[in-house]
């Protein structure tokens, strides 16, 4: 076979991705009706898989439509990138943990509803909370790698705990119907040790990127974390197709519930075979360009593996140590006591800006650190409204996708679930061509800063819920939101995502110490974890959808009065809303009550866009504090 040569790495990967995704929509490709049959599915994916590895696996397309195959994509990726071989490693480690992350989020919800019996509004209380602990931990995980394991052996360890959650999901999900107590303890445990997982494993395989490259090579970071991003939508893809194909399985408008351990079991697969490409692969490739492993035991290091006149130890003296654990306390009392938040949420905001000010105390710094690692904390904080408003894919979103949204695409009905899969999508598509658009501005000294990017990101999220928003403004209670608003609402994100997540990542490796690195990674995941912990608040204020109208109106009665106030429920009204999980008052939020679905988004226009004229505005002086690095 003739192989031909094409230098344009982006136009490759985008005409090997439409291609596959014209595959899709042949009348050929196979898609059966019977999803519920556990042996049809089982024939769907095997049949379709091949299709699906095109994206990520260079095949060689099925129908030979294509002239490319493996070798040319890999000779031309090199030729463009020049990036060690690490990185190719990380990006399949980090694709195969991001299929089971957003693969269990898919359900989770879901999950929690339907075959727990927990409400909507408490099920996005639960979901905003774990997220926001899963990147509240990587606080601890990079403290203990910098300090005593490694970014190895927490990659190892991490990896293994989330295995282990996602079995015990799937054994919850195995045991609702005959011990729905149990099945909801064994939820929070799995829960719990899949956030001490994300812990240990998310900060050190970030922290690992940074460290494939020299100092002399630290312009190519921002590429590089687009191109590992593209692993983390890869992954995330995979994910939410096949978990939710798998696990949330409707038939006649009737959900299965007894499929979700299916989705969960998927997701468990996929962690093990992230740990197991790790392992096998980390000697021979995660090297630094003089051969030597990258992310040992911290008591490995030596003098030069650090920068000229940087510390190699950090130095928090007893007192900077007792002041900030009294700070933790009293500020978890505060947001607590007098804030309203449950006291998950009081601890991941008031662990954040412990932990910034304790690095701060360091007697190491110098004064150019100092200034850097502050526009890390600045840049963080902007993160929180990003998150607050992207994550709610997770929760108000699917809730929207199920119960008011016409998602009939060519004849066939999408899982709710499935919905967010779409964002994986537009990432993997556009993931290479903003990395070339960077790397285009940059040769022609017109790259704007990281900040600059993040406000940019902060600015099309603002435009993206401003769109929905004015399309459901008359939906009414029982009207169907197109799914192409969804899907529009997806592409806008993905754009805001790729000019703000794998930047912020870039520039907390660009500006942070050695000695701190993982444990300042932690800190911008700690942000993350705020806005995860704002999202679940921001998503409990959904008003009622219209499933809940419907329900009302079959019952007898009109929800809309009660909400209105114009009647006052009967004890046989008020019996059956709490039985159906409706809540029989407006949510508020700030002080404003939210009544419709264009006021619950409007407030994510809002959010976002005031931080991101914020942040515009800061540009500047953070571009000062830098001191050159861009």
């Amino acid at each position: 076979m003739q192989y031909k040569s094409n230098s344009n790495g982006g136009a490759i990967f985008y005409q090997l991705f439409m291609n596959t995704i014209r595959r899709f929509f042949e009348p050929k490709f196979y898609f059966p009706k019977d999803l519920a049959n556990k042996k049809v599915q089982i024939i769907y994916l095997i049949k379709n898989l091949p299709c699906m590895f095109e994206i990520i696996s260079y095949f060689e397309p099925i129908n030979k439509k294509l002239t490319i195959n493996q070798k040319c994509m890999t000779e031309t990726m090199q030729q463009k990138s020049n990036h060690p071989k690490g990185l190719w490693v990380l990006f399949g480690t980090e694709m195969w943990e991001r299929f089971n992350f957003y693969g269990m989020r898919a359900l989770l919800t879901l999950f929690i509803v339907n075959a727990l019996m927990i409400s909507k509004e408490q099920s996005s209380i639960i979901y905003g909370g774990f997220l926001g602990l899963c990147y509240l931990t990587p606080m601890l995980g990079g403290f203990i790698s910098d300090r005593f394991l490694g970014n190895r052996n927490c990659i190892m360890l991490g990896g293994t705990l989330m295995a282990i959650g996602q079995l015990l999901l799937f054994t919850s999900a195995s045991i609702f119907d005959t011990n729905l107590p149990l099945a909801t303890n064994i939820l929070y445990v799995a829960l719990g040790v899949l956030i001490f997982g994300n812990g240990f494993f998310k900060p050190n395989i970030s922290s690992m990127v940074g460290s494939l490259y020299p100092k002399s090579e630290k312009n190519k970071l921002d590429t590089a974390f687009t191109i590992f991003y593209m692993g983390i939508n890869v992954g995330a893809f995979l994910g939410q197709l096949i978990c939710p194909l798998i696990g949330d399985v409707v038939d006649d408008g009737i959900r299965n519930v007894y499929a979700f351990k299916w989705g969960f079991l998927a997701a468990a697969i996929a962690m093990l075979l992230g740990t197991l490409t790790f392992f096998f692969l980390k000697n021979k490739y995660v090297v630094a360009p003089d051969g030597k492993a990258i992310g040992g035991l911290p008591s490995k290091n030596n003098a030069e593996d650090y920068e000229e006149g940087e510390a190699q130890k950090a130095h928090f003296t007893n007192a900077s140590v007792a002041i900030a654990a009294v700070v933790l306390v009293a500020l978890v009392y505060v947001f607590h006591t007098f804030m309203g938040q449950n006291l998950i949420y009081s601890t991941i905001y008031s662990a954040g800006i412990t932990l910034a000010g304790l690095i701060l105390s360091d007697k190491t710094l110098n004064n150019i650190e100092r200034d850097r690692i502050l526009v890390i904390y600045i840049v963080s904080f902007f993160v929180i409204f990003f998150w607050a408003a992207f994550e709610q894919a997770g929760s108000s979103l699917t809730f929207i996708a199920d119960y008011q949204t016409d998602r009939n695409i060519l004849g066939w009905d999408m899982p709710p679930s499935m919905v967010q899969i779409f964002n994986g999508i537009f990432v993997v598509i556009f993931a290479v061509p903003f990395s070339l658009l960077w790397d285009k501005l940059r040769a022609n000294g017109k790259e704007p800063i990281s900040p600059a990017k993040q406000a940019l990101g902060l600015l099309l999220i603002a435009v993206s819920y401003f769109i929905i928003a004015h399309n459901v403004k008359d939906l009414g209670n029982s009207g169907l939101l197109g799914v192409h608003w969804l899907i529009l609402l997806y592409l806008i994100q993905t754009w805001a995502e790729l000019c703000l997540s794998p930047i912020g990542l870039s520039l907390v490796g660009k500006l942070a110490p050695k000695r701190f690195a993982s444990l300042l990674f932690g800190v911008f995941f700690m942000s993350s974890a705020s806005g995860y912990a704002l999202a679940g608040t921001l998503g409990s204020i959904l008003p009622a959808t219209g499933d809940q109208f419907e329900a009302c109106k079959k019952a007898g009665f009109s929800l809309q009065a009660i909400l209105d106030k114009t009647i006052v429920p009967t004890a046989e009204q008020i019996k059956f809303l709490a039985e159906n999980k409706i809540s029989d008052h407006y949510p508020a939020f700030a002080g404003f009550t939210i009544h419709n679905l264009f006021e619950f988004f409007m407030v994510f226009v809002v959010l976002c866009g005031v931080a991101s004229a914020l942040l515009f505005m800061l540009v500047p002086k953070l571009k000062k504090m830098m001191h050159g690095i861009n």
